[in-house]
Protein backbone atom coordinates (compact mmCIF):
# COMPACT_ATOMS: atom_id res chain seq x y z
CA UNK A 1 0.00 0.00 0.00
CA UNK A 2 1.02 3.62 -0.32
CA UNK A 3 3.00 5.13 2.47
CA UNK A 4 1.46 7.08 5.45
CA UNK A 5 0.83 10.84 4.68
CA UNK A 6 0.49 13.21 7.37
CA UNK A 7 -1.88 15.60 5.30
CA UNK A 8 -4.27 12.45 5.24
CA UNK A 9 -6.05 14.00 1.74
CA UNK A 10 -6.35 11.45 -0.34
CA UNK A 11 -3.70 8.85 0.21
CA UNK A 12 -3.40 7.59 -3.76
CA UNK A 13 -4.55 4.28 -3.94
CA UNK A 14 -5.29 4.12 -0.02
CA UNK A 15 -9.08 5.05 -0.66
CA UNK A 16 -12.04 6.00 1.21
CA UNK A 17 -14.51 4.06 2.80
CA UNK A 18 -15.73 0.58 3.32
CA UNK A 19 -18.57 -0.54 1.22
CA UNK A 20 -21.59 -2.70 2.25
CA UNK A 21 -23.13 -5.98 1.01
CA UNK A 22 -26.84 -4.04 1.21
CA UNK A 23 -27.63 -0.66 0.79
CA UNK A 24 -27.36 1.23 4.27
CA UNK A 25 -30.14 3.88 4.71
CA UNK A 26 -29.17 7.07 5.85
CA UNK A 27 -28.82 8.08 9.72
CA UNK A 28 -32.05 8.60 11.11
CA UNK A 29 -32.58 11.34 13.85
CA UNK A 30 -31.89 8.94 16.59
CA UNK A 31 -28.86 8.17 15.03
CA UNK A 32 -27.58 11.63 14.45
CA UNK A 33 -28.46 12.25 17.86
CA UNK A 34 -26.64 8.64 19.15
CA UNK A 35 -23.48 10.23 17.31
CA UNK A 36 -23.71 13.48 18.92
CA UNK A 37 -23.60 12.08 22.23
CA UNK A 38 -20.58 9.94 21.56
CA UNK A 39 -18.74 12.48 19.71
CA UNK A 40 -19.23 14.38 23.54
CA UNK A 41 -18.17 10.83 25.71
CA UNK A 42 -14.71 10.76 23.32
CA UNK A 43 -13.40 14.18 25.10
CA UNK A 44 -13.26 11.54 28.30
CA UNK A 45 -11.71 9.00 26.95
CA UNK A 46 -7.51 10.19 27.81
CA UNK A 47 -8.63 8.84 31.08
CA UNK A 48 -9.64 5.14 29.98
CA UNK A 49 -6.65 3.23 28.92
CA UNK A 50 -7.32 2.59 25.30
CA UNK A 51 -5.12 -0.36 24.57
CA UNK A 52 -6.03 -3.49 23.22
CA UNK A 53 -5.65 -6.42 25.76
CA UNK A 54 -5.03 -9.36 23.32
CA UNK A 55 -4.89 -7.80 19.76
CA UNK A 56 -1.41 -6.36 18.17
CA UNK A 57 -1.05 -2.48 18.67
CA UNK A 58 1.98 -0.42 17.52
CA UNK A 59 4.01 0.49 20.57
CA UNK A 60 4.00 3.90 19.51
CA UNK A 61 3.50 6.44 17.45
CA UNK A 62 2.18 4.61 13.77
CA UNK A 63 1.09 1.92 11.85
CA UNK A 64 -0.79 0.76 9.47
CA UNK A 65 -0.17 -2.14 6.40
CA UNK A 66 0.91 -5.08 7.95
CA UNK A 67 3.32 -7.34 5.76
CA UNK A 68 3.05 -11.34 5.26
CA UNK A 69 4.87 -12.58 8.31
CA UNK A 70 7.41 -15.46 7.70
CA UNK A 71 8.28 -18.37 9.81
CA UNK A 72 12.37 -18.51 10.82
CA UNK A 73 14.13 -20.40 13.89
CA UNK A 74 10.76 -21.20 15.64
CA UNK A 75 8.94 -18.06 15.72
CA UNK A 76 6.98 -15.44 13.54
CA UNK A 77 8.98 -12.79 12.48
CA UNK A 78 6.58 -9.87 11.26
CA UNK A 79 7.33 -6.71 9.67
CA UNK A 80 4.76 -3.57 9.14
CA UNK A 81 4.59 -0.17 8.01
CA UNK A 82 5.44 2.37 10.94
CA UNK A 83 6.18 6.09 11.43
CA UNK A 84 8.21 7.26 13.93
CA UNK A 85 7.93 11.04 13.13
CA UNK A 86 4.06 10.78 13.21
CA UNK A 87 1.82 13.01 13.45
CA UNK A 88 4.50 15.61 12.54
CA UNK A 89 6.53 13.58 9.70
CA UNK A 90 6.01 11.74 6.44
CA UNK A 91 7.09 8.43 5.12
CA UNK A 92 7.32 4.98 6.47
CA UNK A 93 9.54 2.54 7.48
CA UNK A 94 9.58 -1.30 8.45
CA UNK A 95 9.47 -2.28 12.01
CA UNK A 96 9.61 -5.82 12.86
CA UNK A 97 8.13 -8.00 16.28
CA UNK A 98 8.08 -11.48 16.84
CA UNK A 99 5.76 -14.20 18.01
CA UNK A 100 5.98 -17.93 18.76
CA UNK A 101 1.87 -18.31 19.54
CA UNK A 102 0.61 -15.05 17.23
CA UNK A 103 -0.72 -13.75 20.64
CA UNK A 104 2.06 -12.50 21.75
CA UNK A 105 4.58 -10.39 20.02
CA UNK A 106 7.76 -8.80 21.00
CA UNK A 107 9.00 -5.83 19.27
CA UNK A 108 12.49 -6.18 17.64
CA UNK A 109 12.60 -2.07 16.55
CA UNK A 110 13.15 -1.02 12.90
CA UNK A 111 14.30 -3.46 10.31
CA UNK A 112 14.14 -1.48 7.26
CA UNK A 113 14.99 2.22 7.79
CA UNK A 114 13.26 5.26 5.78
CA UNK A 115 14.82 7.64 3.99
CA UNK A 116 18.00 6.00 3.71
CA UNK A 117 18.78 6.14 0.10
CA UNK A 118 17.97 8.17 -2.80
CA UNK A 119 14.61 6.66 -3.37
CA UNK A 120 12.92 7.29 -0.28
CA UNK A 121 11.13 4.98 2.55
CA UNK A 122 9.85 1.75 1.72
CA UNK A 123 6.23 0.80 1.58
CA UNK A 124 4.76 -2.47 1.58
CA UNK A 125 6.43 -5.25 -0.56
CA UNK A 126 6.90 -8.61 1.50
CA UNK A 127 9.34 -11.07 2.67
CA UNK A 128 10.70 -14.75 1.23
CA UNK A 129 13.47 -16.93 2.98
CA UNK A 130 15.52 -18.04 -0.08
CA UNK A 131 16.87 -21.30 1.40
CA UNK A 132 18.75 -22.13 -1.41
CA UNK A 133 19.90 -18.79 -1.83
CA UNK A 134 18.83 -17.75 -5.61
CA UNK A 135 19.38 -13.94 -5.32
CA UNK A 136 23.34 -14.83 -4.54
CA UNK A 137 23.67 -13.53 -0.48
CA UNK A 138 23.67 -17.27 0.84
CA UNK A 139 21.44 -19.91 1.54
CA UNK A 140 18.68 -18.98 4.09
CA UNK A 141 18.91 -15.13 3.46
CA UNK A 142 16.24 -13.43 3.97
CA UNK A 143 14.88 -11.24 0.33
CA UNK A 144 12.45 -8.25 0.76
CA UNK A 145 11.21 -6.87 -2.43
CA UNK A 146 9.74 -3.85 -1.45
CA UNK A 147 7.84 -0.27 -3.22
CA UNK A 148 10.02 2.91 -3.38
CA UNK A 149 8.78 5.81 -4.25
CA UNK A 150 12.27 6.16 -6.67
CA UNK A 151 14.56 8.89 -7.58
CA UNK A 152 12.93 8.53 -11.13
CA UNK A 153 10.16 11.28 -10.54
CA UNK A 154 8.53 9.65 -7.80
CA UNK A 155 7.36 6.86 -9.83
CA UNK A 156 6.35 3.84 -7.57
CA UNK A 157 9.09 1.08 -8.54
CA UNK A 158 10.49 -2.45 -6.70
CA UNK A 159 13.45 -2.25 -4.83
CA UNK A 160 15.34 -5.33 -2.94
CA UNK A 161 16.67 -5.64 0.35
CA UNK A 162 18.38 -8.33 2.05
CA UNK A 163 19.15 -9.52 5.35
CA UNK A 164 21.76 -12.20 6.61
CA UNK A 165 21.22 -11.61 10.24
CA UNK A 166 17.93 -13.59 10.38
CA UNK A 167 15.92 -10.64 9.63
CA UNK A 168 17.09 -8.58 12.24
CA UNK A 169 18.57 -5.64 9.91
CA UNK A 170 17.68 -5.32 6.12
CA UNK A 171 20.57 -4.02 3.29
CA UNK A 172 19.72 -1.83 0.80
CA UNK A 173 20.91 -3.81 -2.60
CA UNK A 174 21.68 -0.98 -5.28
CA UNK A 175 19.98 2.22 -6.20
CA UNK A 176 18.10 0.75 -9.67
CA UNK A 177 14.75 -0.99 -9.23
CA UNK A 178 14.75 -4.59 -9.56
CA UNK A 179 11.46 -3.86 -11.32
CA UNK A 180 11.13 -0.59 -13.12
CA UNK A 181 7.95 1.17 -13.84
CA UNK A 182 6.86 1.14 -17.29
CA UNK A 183 5.01 4.54 -16.77
CA UNK A 184 2.13 3.86 -14.78
CA UNK A 185 0.19 5.74 -11.87
CA UNK A 186 0.14 2.48 -9.68
CA UNK A 187 3.09 0.22 -9.49
CA UNK A 188 3.13 -1.61 -5.49
CA UNK A 189 3.04 -3.85 -3.41
CA UNK A 190 4.96 -6.85 -4.82
CA UNK A 191 4.15 -10.06 -3.42
CA UNK A 192 6.36 -12.99 -3.88
CA UNK A 193 5.87 -16.67 -3.61
CA UNK A 194 7.66 -19.62 -4.88
CA UNK A 195 6.40 -21.75 -7.72
CA UNK A 196 7.30 -25.33 -7.10
CA UNK A 197 6.43 -26.35 -10.61
CA UNK A 198 8.11 -23.94 -12.50
CA UNK A 199 10.39 -24.02 -9.96
CA UNK A 200 11.00 -19.90 -9.95
CA UNK A 201 9.67 -16.96 -8.61
CA UNK A 202 5.67 -15.44 -9.15
CA UNK A 203 5.12 -12.15 -7.95
CA UNK A 204 2.16 -10.21 -8.01
CA UNK A 205 1.87 -6.13 -8.03
CA UNK A 206 -0.95 -3.85 -7.80
CA UNK A 207 -1.59 -1.97 -10.74
CA UNK A 208 -4.52 0.59 -10.50
CA UNK A 209 -7.76 -1.96 -10.68
CA UNK A 210 -5.64 -5.01 -12.35
CA UNK A 211 -3.11 -7.28 -10.87
CA UNK A 212 0.06 -8.13 -12.46
CA UNK A 213 2.22 -11.06 -12.48
CA UNK A 214 6.06 -11.42 -12.93
CA UNK A 215 8.53 -14.08 -12.77
CA UNK A 216 12.19 -14.29 -12.07
CA UNK A 217 15.26 -16.88 -11.17
CA UNK A 218 17.13 -14.93 -8.59
CA UNK A 219 14.91 -12.54 -7.23
CA UNK A 220 16.73 -9.63 -9.17
CA UNK A 221 15.57 -10.11 -12.80
CA UNK A 222 11.86 -9.88 -13.35
CA UNK A 223 9.64 -10.94 -16.60
CA UNK A 224 6.29 -9.55 -17.11
CA UNK A 225 4.02 -13.15 -17.20
CA UNK A 226 0.61 -11.72 -17.61
CA UNK A 227 -2.71 -9.71 -15.75
CA UNK A 228 -5.89 -9.91 -14.29
CA UNK A 229 -8.20 -7.57 -14.59
CA UNK A 230 -11.01 -6.47 -11.91
CA UNK A 231 -13.97 -5.32 -12.35
CA UNK A 232 -16.32 -3.07 -10.01
CA UNK A 233 -13.89 -2.88 -7.26
CA UNK A 234 -11.98 0.32 -7.26
CA UNK A 235 -8.26 0.36 -7.17
CA UNK A 236 -6.87 -2.47 -5.67
CA UNK A 237 -3.75 -2.48 -3.45
CA UNK A 238 -1.60 -5.48 -1.68
CA UNK A 239 -2.76 -8.88 -3.66
CA UNK A 240 -2.32 -11.88 -2.46
CA UNK A 241 -1.32 -15.29 -4.19
CA UNK A 242 -1.35 -18.59 -2.81
CA UNK A 243 -2.14 -22.33 -2.81
CA UNK A 244 -4.95 -24.23 -1.20
CA UNK A 245 -6.43 -28.13 -0.53
CA UNK A 246 -10.27 -27.74 -0.06
CA UNK A 247 -12.33 -29.95 2.19
CA UNK A 248 -12.82 -31.92 -0.79
CA UNK A 249 -9.00 -32.71 -1.37
CA UNK A 250 -8.75 -30.74 -4.47
CA UNK A 251 -6.16 -28.34 -4.64
CA UNK A 252 -6.69 -24.57 -5.93
CA UNK A 253 -4.82 -21.26 -6.27
CA UNK A 254 -5.79 -18.41 -4.40
CA UNK A 255 -5.60 -14.42 -5.97
CA UNK A 256 -6.42 -11.93 -3.28
CA UNK A 257 -6.41 -8.13 -3.45
CA UNK A 258 -7.46 -5.36 -0.66
CA UNK A 259 -10.18 -3.23 -2.66
CA UNK A 260 -12.95 -0.81 -2.46
CA UNK A 261 -15.99 -1.98 -3.70
CA UNK A 262 -18.19 0.67 -1.89
CA UNK A 263 -19.77 1.64 -5.27
CA UNK A 264 -21.56 -1.57 -6.09
CA UNK A 265 -22.40 -2.02 -2.35
CA UNK A 266 -19.62 -4.39 -1.66
CA UNK A 267 -16.81 -4.32 1.50
CA UNK A 268 -13.53 -2.34 1.70
CA UNK A 269 -11.44 -5.31 2.88
CA UNK A 270 -10.04 -8.50 1.08
CA UNK A 271 -11.47 -9.62 -2.01
CA UNK A 272 -10.50 -12.82 -3.58
CA UNK A 273 -11.16 -15.67 -6.29
CA UNK A 274 -9.82 -19.31 -6.32
CA UNK A 275 -8.88 -21.22 -9.38
CA UNK A 276 -5.79 -22.10 -11.24
CA UNK A 277 -2.45 -20.39 -11.58
CA UNK A 278 0.28 -21.44 -14.42
CA UNK A 279 3.16 -19.96 -13.47
CA UNK A 280 2.85 -17.32 -15.22
CA UNK A 281 -1.50 -16.13 -15.40
CA UNK A 282 -4.09 -16.54 -13.10
CA UNK A 283 -7.52 -18.01 -14.38
CA UNK A 284 -10.56 -17.42 -11.80
CA UNK A 285 -13.50 -20.19 -11.30
CA UNK A 286 -15.97 -17.04 -11.31
CA UNK A 287 -15.08 -13.40 -12.25
CA UNK A 288 -17.57 -12.55 -8.82
CA UNK A 289 -15.21 -12.60 -6.28
CA UNK A 290 -15.72 -13.23 -2.82
CA UNK A 291 -14.86 -11.75 0.70
CA UNK A 292 -12.81 -12.35 3.39
CA UNK A 293 -14.71 -9.80 6.01
CA UNK A 294 -17.58 -7.61 5.83
CA UNK A 295 -16.65 -5.25 8.36
CA UNK A 296 -15.39 -1.46 8.23
CA UNK A 297 -12.00 -2.31 9.45
CA UNK A 298 -10.14 -4.90 7.55
CA UNK A 299 -7.85 -3.46 5.06
CA UNK A 300 -4.26 -4.38 3.90
CA UNK A 301 -4.91 -7.79 4.82
CA UNK A 302 -2.03 -10.56 4.30
CA UNK A 303 -2.09 -14.69 4.33
CA UNK A 304 0.37 -16.61 5.41
CA UNK A 305 1.83 -20.29 6.39
CA UNK A 306 1.59 -22.72 9.24
CA UNK A 307 5.25 -22.44 10.17
CA UNK A 308 4.50 -25.56 12.83
CA UNK A 309 2.60 -27.53 10.04
CA UNK A 310 3.93 -29.77 7.47
CA UNK A 311 1.37 -29.28 5.12
CA UNK A 312 0.97 -25.97 4.30
CA UNK A 313 -2.04 -26.27 1.91
CA UNK A 314 -4.37 -27.35 4.36
CA UNK A 315 -5.07 -24.17 6.16
CA UNK A 316 -3.14 -20.88 6.73
CA UNK A 317 -3.30 -17.55 8.70
CA UNK A 318 -4.93 -14.35 7.95
CA UNK A 319 -4.75 -10.64 9.67
CA UNK A 320 -5.24 -7.31 8.55
CA UNK A 321 -5.31 -4.02 9.74
CA UNK A 322 -7.88 -2.19 11.91
CA UNK A 323 -8.41 0.81 10.42
CA UNK A 324 -10.05 2.95 7.33
CA UNK A 325 -8.50 5.46 5.71
CA UNK A 326 -11.72 7.47 5.59
CA UNK A 327 -11.59 8.36 9.14
CA UNK A 328 -7.45 6.46 10.03
CA UNK A 329 -6.51 9.72 11.76
CA UNK A 330 -9.44 10.26 14.36
CA UNK A 331 -8.94 7.26 16.28
CA UNK A 332 -9.08 8.78 20.45
CA UNK A 333 -5.75 6.53 20.95
CA UNK A 334 -4.05 9.36 19.57
CA UNK A 335 -4.54 10.53 22.58
CA UNK A 336 -2.83 8.26 24.50
CA UNK A 337 0.74 8.35 21.81
CA UNK A 338 -0.48 5.59 19.45
CA UNK A 339 -2.52 5.01 16.41
CA UNK A 340 -2.53 1.50 15.33
CA UNK A 341 -4.14 -1.53 15.69
CA UNK A 342 -4.19 -4.99 13.91
CA UNK A 343 -7.39 -7.93 14.16
CA UNK A 344 -7.05 -10.72 15.78
CA UNK A 345 -4.93 -13.52 13.91
CA UNK A 346 -7.60 -15.68 11.94
CA UNK A 347 -6.87 -19.49 10.62
CA UNK A 348 -8.39 -19.31 7.07
CA UNK A 349 -10.31 -22.86 5.21
CA UNK A 350 -11.22 -23.77 1.90
CA UNK A 351 -14.46 -25.27 1.31
CA UNK A 352 -16.81 -26.39 -0.96
CA UNK A 353 -20.32 -25.21 -0.64
CA UNK A 354 -23.61 -26.30 -1.43
CA UNK A 355 -23.45 -24.87 -4.60
CA UNK A 356 -20.31 -26.23 -5.69
CA UNK A 357 -18.40 -23.13 -5.25
CA UNK A 358 -15.42 -23.04 -2.97
CA UNK A 359 -14.78 -20.66 -0.35
CA UNK A 360 -12.23 -19.51 2.24
CA UNK A 361 -13.90 -19.73 5.83
CA UNK A 362 -12.14 -18.25 9.12
CA UNK A 363 -11.85 -19.42 12.97
CA UNK A 364 -9.66 -17.24 15.58
CA UNK A 365 -6.04 -18.70 16.34
CA UNK A 366 -6.30 -21.65 18.32
CA UNK A 367 -3.43 -20.00 20.82
CA UNK A 368 -6.17 -17.42 21.82
CA UNK A 369 -7.20 -20.13 24.32
CA UNK A 370 -4.13 -19.47 26.19
CA UNK A 371 -5.17 -16.28 27.42
CA UNK A 372 -8.48 -17.24 28.59
CA UNK A 373 -8.77 -16.62 32.64
CA UNK A 374 -12.05 -17.43 33.31
CA UNK A 375 -15.60 -19.01 31.75
CA UNK A 376 -19.10 -18.11 32.29
CA UNK A 377 -21.81 -20.84 30.60
CA UNK A 378 -25.28 -20.81 30.54
CA UNK A 379 -28.12 -22.85 30.74
CA UNK A 380 -30.56 -21.99 27.60
CA UNK A 381 -32.29 -18.61 27.58
CA UNK A 382 -35.41 -17.91 25.61
CA UNK A 383 -36.05 -14.31 25.18
CA UNK A 384 -38.91 -12.21 23.72
CA UNK A 385 -38.02 -8.67 24.02
CA UNK A 386 -34.65 -8.54 26.14
CA UNK A 387 -32.71 -10.11 29.14
CA UNK A 388 -29.79 -8.78 30.37
CA UNK A 389 -26.98 -11.14 31.61
CA UNK A 390 -24.71 -10.91 35.02
CA UNK A 391 -21.82 -11.32 33.09
CA UNK A 392 -20.30 -8.48 31.56
CA UNK A 393 -16.41 -7.42 30.62
CA UNK A 394 -13.95 -5.51 27.40
CA UNK A 395 -12.04 -8.46 26.73
CA UNK A 396 -14.19 -11.83 25.96
CA UNK A 397 -15.01 -13.92 23.55
CA UNK A 398 -18.89 -14.76 23.12
CA UNK A 399 -20.47 -17.67 21.93
CA UNK A 400 -24.01 -18.62 21.48
CA UNK A 401 -26.26 -20.95 19.15
CA UNK A 402 -29.89 -18.52 18.37
CA UNK A 403 -32.96 -20.31 17.20
CA UNK A 404 -36.42 -19.30 16.44
CA UNK A 405 -39.66 -20.46 14.32
CA UNK A 406 -40.31 -16.82 13.55
CA UNK A 407 -38.52 -13.29 14.00
CA UNK A 408 -37.55 -9.90 12.88
CA UNK A 409 -34.10 -9.23 14.38
CA UNK A 410 -32.38 -11.10 17.21
CA UNK A 411 -29.17 -10.79 18.64
CA UNK A 412 -27.08 -9.12 21.32
CA UNK A 413 -26.23 -5.55 22.25
CA UNK A 414 -22.47 -5.28 24.12
CA UNK A 415 -20.36 -3.12 25.52
CA UNK A 416 -23.93 -1.53 27.23
CA UNK A 417 -24.17 1.39 29.67
CA UNK A 418 -26.30 0.96 32.76
CA UNK A 419 -29.26 2.88 31.18
CA UNK A 420 -29.16 0.90 27.83
CA UNK A 421 -28.47 3.81 25.93
CA UNK A 422 -25.17 3.01 24.68
CA UNK A 423 -23.79 -0.38 22.66
CA UNK A 424 -23.25 -2.11 19.96
CA UNK A 425 -25.49 -4.31 18.23
CA UNK A 426 -24.40 -8.00 16.59
CA UNK A 427 -27.28 -9.46 15.13
CA UNK A 428 -29.77 -11.07 12.37
CA UNK A 429 -32.18 -9.04 10.80
CA UNK A 430 -34.51 -11.62 9.11
CA UNK A 431 -37.01 -9.79 7.19
CA UNK A 432 -33.89 -8.03 5.25
CA UNK A 433 -32.21 -11.39 4.97
CA UNK A 434 -28.57 -9.78 6.88
CA UNK A 435 -26.37 -10.11 9.53
CA UNK A 436 -25.00 -6.88 10.79
CA UNK A 437 -22.90 -5.16 13.68
CA UNK A 438 -24.36 -1.93 14.32
CA UNK A 439 -22.03 0.48 16.08
CA UNK A 440 -24.11 3.71 15.79
CA UNK A 441 -24.76 4.01 19.80
CA UNK A 442 -21.32 3.52 21.15
CA UNK A 443 -18.52 5.18 20.50
CA UNK A 444 -16.69 5.03 17.03
CA UNK A 445 -14.06 6.64 14.87
CA UNK A 446 -16.41 8.12 11.98
CA UNK A 447 -17.98 11.31 12.22
CA UNK A 448 -19.38 11.50 9.22
CA UNK A 449 -21.89 8.78 9.92
CA UNK A 450 -21.53 6.89 6.83
CA UNK A 451 -20.65 3.73 8.33
CA UNK A 452 -22.63 2.73 10.96
CA UNK A 453 -24.05 -0.70 10.06
CA UNK A 454 -21.76 -3.60 8.36
CA UNK A 455 -23.51 -5.67 7.03
CA UNK A 456 -23.21 -9.28 4.98
CA UNK A 457 -25.85 -11.48 3.12
CA UNK A 458 -28.01 -14.07 5.70
CA UNK A 459 -30.34 -16.76 4.58
CA UNK A 460 -32.69 -17.51 7.43
CA UNK A 461 -34.02 -20.48 6.00
CA UNK A 462 -32.69 -22.84 8.75
CA UNK A 463 -34.05 -20.27 11.91
CA UNK A 464 -30.95 -20.85 13.52
CA UNK A 465 -27.54 -19.41 13.77
CA UNK A 466 -24.07 -19.29 15.43
CA UNK A 467 -22.21 -16.67 16.73
CA UNK A 468 -18.79 -15.84 17.85
CA UNK A 469 -17.98 -12.70 18.95
CA UNK A 470 -14.61 -11.26 20.02
CA UNK A 471 -14.72 -8.11 22.01
CA UNK A 472 -11.66 -5.95 22.98
CA UNK A 473 -11.44 -2.39 24.40
CA UNK A 474 -11.45 -0.81 21.05
CA UNK A 475 -12.84 -3.44 18.57
CA UNK A 476 -15.74 -6.13 17.80
CA UNK A 477 -15.03 -8.97 15.83
CA UNK A 478 -18.02 -11.29 14.71
CA UNK A 479 -17.76 -15.02 13.01
CA UNK A 480 -21.32 -16.10 11.70
CA UNK A 481 -21.62 -19.98 11.37
CA UNK A 482 -17.99 -20.98 11.68
CA UNK A 483 -16.77 -17.96 10.01
CA UNK A 484 -18.59 -18.29 6.40
CA UNK A 485 -18.93 -14.24 7.27
CA UNK A 486 -16.76 -12.12 9.67
CA UNK A 487 -17.06 -8.92 10.27
CA UNK A 488 -14.37 -6.51 11.74
CA UNK A 489 -15.10 -3.26 13.47
CA UNK A 490 -13.71 -0.27 15.68
CA UNK A 491 -15.21 0.94 18.91
CA UNK A 492 -14.61 3.34 21.25
CA UNK A 493 -17.11 2.64 24.05
CA UNK A 494 -17.07 4.77 27.29
CA UNK A 495 -15.11 2.98 29.80
CA UNK A 496 -17.49 1.72 32.04
CA UNK A 497 -19.89 0.37 29.68
CA UNK A 498 -19.72 -3.04 30.49
CA UNK A 499 -23.20 -4.72 29.88
CA UNK A 500 -24.64 -7.72 27.37
CA UNK A 501 -28.19 -8.09 26.76
CA UNK A 502 -29.61 -10.23 24.63
CA UNK A 503 -32.58 -9.25 22.06
CA UNK A 504 -35.63 -10.65 20.37
CA UNK A 505 -38.06 -8.44 18.67
CA UNK A 506 -41.05 -9.72 16.87
CA UNK A 507 -40.99 -13.39 18.11
CA UNK A 508 -39.06 -15.38 20.30
CA UNK A 509 -35.45 -16.55 20.45
CA UNK A 510 -33.43 -19.36 22.01
CA UNK A 511 -29.88 -18.98 23.02
CA UNK A 512 -28.21 -22.32 23.69
CA UNK A 513 -24.61 -22.86 24.24
CA UNK A 514 -23.97 -19.92 25.09
CA UNK A 515 -20.57 -19.59 26.77
CA UNK A 516 -18.00 -16.33 27.48
CA UNK A 517 -14.43 -16.71 27.72
CA UNK A 518 -12.60 -13.82 29.57
CA UNK A 519 -9.08 -13.17 28.85
CA UNK A 520 -6.51 -11.29 30.31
Amino acid sequence: MKKQLVTWAVCGGCLAALGLTVQVPMMTSTQKNAQKTETQAQSLVPEQGLRANYHFTVPDKWKNDPQRPIYLDGKYHYYYLYNRDYPNGNGTEWRHAVSSDLIHWEDQGVAIPKYTNRNGDPWSGSVVVDESGTAGFGKGALVAIVTQPSANGGRQEQFLWYSTDRGKTFKFYGDQPVLKNPGKKDFRDPKVVWDPRSRKWAMVLAEGTKVGFYESANLKDWRYTGDFRTDNIGLVECPDLFMMRADDGVYKWVLGVSANGISTGRPNTYAYWTGSFDGQEFMPDRPEPGWLDYGFDWYGAVTFEDGTDSDKTGHRYALAWMNNWSYANRTPTLKEGYNGMDSIVREIELRKSKEGEYRLVSKPVDALDESVVSRESFEPITVNGSRTLLASGDSYQLDADISWTAIKNVGFRLRESADGSRHADVGIYTEGGYAYVNRSYTGHPDLNGRYLESQAPFHPADNKAHLKILVDKTSIEVYVNDGSVVFSNLIFPERNDLGITLFAEGGTAVFSNLEIKHFK
